[in-house]
């Protein structure tokens, strides 16, 4: 799982540095602008780190740590594209694209080794 684990997040962070760029927070209407943009990586960014050397260490909120960081790159490809189908043109170039889909992919692969850990 620390390898699925590890692509997801990555797949996140990298989302979030494209979000960035893209001015994310104003497809949200997140209030603050680029404050409340980063005041809300200053707070997941980490959680997503303490979930990662929780997995590493096969601490018993590994599997918390591990729905949460599955949930969120689902999260992020199911509100992306709805942003899509509602017209917004952001996060259409290939970069952004793949990293949307590596979003989806590598939470589907920490969903898949959650499941086989489970059993």
């Amino acid at each position: 799982m620390e390898r699925s684990y590890f692509v997801t997040m990555l797949a996140l962070i990298l989302h979030q540095i494209d979000a960035a760029y893209w001015q994310e927070w104003e497809m949200f209407f997140l209030p603050g602008g680029v404050q409340g943009f980063l005041l809300f990586n200053s707070l997941a960014i980490p959680v997503l780190l303490v979930g990662y050397r929780n997995v590493l260490l096969g601490m018993a909120n590994a599997m918390v740590f591990a729905k949460v960081c599955a949930g969120l790159g689902l999260l992020t490809i199911f509100i992306h594209t709805g942003f899509g189908l509602a017209g917004f043109h952001q996060f259409h170039l290939p970069a952004s694209i793949c990293i949307l889909i590596l979003c989806l992919a590598s939470a589907l692969w920490l969903m898949a080794r959650i499941r086989s850990a489970l059993q």
